[in-house]
């Protein structure tokens, strides 16, 4: 048949994570307790930097931007409504829409730790410049150039995938809607368009993760010379922000840096990066920052006022 004499789909149909409805069962308890740790993690981080005055430095202003990034980001929401049905669709318009926002957000997170990286480098090796340099102008710049970075990147894969005939098939085997999975169901050659598909993604994601681990290397190499508690402060600081980049980033690198052909293991690393990622943010950052934590105890004592009598 002629594409002229087809109709453009009307819905994408999931596979799902999986078949098996007890398993469903388990995972939507999993994933629902997962998603709401993360919400609510998230969600305190953010309240806990704008109340507390003592938090209001470049680092805790760069983390409130990365914490309210991964409250959109995850995607657990959709997958959990899924996780109860037989049948598990999404509209056209709802696909290229939920793509918008996962992708968005996922360059965000991405300029975000980039940043954030960035701020590491100046604050520990130039502490007296620190202040200049990491101006509250500086950061709001460099946090909106985020989100527009964000944008950019997200309407380039909108405009390429956008034009292609849609005709069917429909059935995505996976559990929410990515290029990767969306360009293979158009009824043309995508091989051209998988080329700067995968140099936005994976070449520019690869790109920024070495440029994030050359930041704390440097770090690591200043302070090496130094003692006491300063230095014992910067590793365990260093430390934490290469886990959360080196969860974000490799997943990405994994899915986008090679030909948009299924394997077996792409769910698996979709939930990572999509739903368990996003719950790094509070464990990590809160757990092992002495600073927060005192800073939150200080902001449940005002909110609890009752508790001190």
């Amino acid at each position: 048949m002629e594409l002229k004499n087809c109709t453009r789909v009307r819905e994408f149909i999931f596979l799902g994570l999986t078949q098996n409805e007890e398993l469903s069962s388990v995972l939507f308890l999993f994933l629902l307790l997962v998603y709401v740790t993360t919400l609510l993690g998230n969600l305190l981080i953010a309240v806990t930097v704008t109340c507390e005055s003592c938090l209001h430095t470049p680092m805790y202003f760069l983390l409130r931007n990365l914490s309210i990034a991964d409250i959109c980001f995850s995607s657990a929401p959709k997958v959990l409504v899924d996780l109860l049905l037989q049948r598990k669709a999404i509209s056209f318009n709802g696909c290229f829409a939920q793509m918008f926002f996962f992708h968005l957000v996922e360059g965000v997170d991405v300029f975000s730790l980039s940043v954030m990286a960035l701020d590491r480098c100046v604050a520990i090796p130039k502490p007296l410049h620190y202040v200049k340099i990491m101006s509250q102008g500086r950061c709001l710049g460099l946090t909106v150039a985020a989100w527009v970075g964000g944008f950019v990147h997200s309407v380039v894969h909108i405009c390429l995938l956008l034009p292609l005939p849609f005709y069917g098939p429909d059935v995505l085997d996976t559990f929410y809607c990515d290029v990767s999975q969306v360009l293979k169901l158009a009824c043309t050659d995508v091989f051209m368009l998988e080329l700067p598909m995968i140099s936005n993604n994976g070449l520019l994601t690869t790109l920024w993760f070495f440029f994030c681990l050359l930041s704390y290397m440097v770090v690591l190499v200043v302070v090496r010379s130094q003692a006491g508690e300063g230095r014992r402060k910067a590793i365990s600081t260093c430390t934490s922000h290469i886990t959360v980049v080196t969860l974000h980033f490799v997943p990405c690198i994994y899915v986008y840096t090679r030909p948009f052909t299924a394997l077996p293991t792409d769910k698996a690393i979709s939930v990572t990066f999509t739903v368990i990622a996003p719950l790094l943010n509070p464990l990590i950052y809160t757990l092992k920052k002495q600073e927060m934590k005192s800073a939150m105890r200080r902001l449940k004592g005002r909110l609890r006022p009752f508790d001190r009598v």
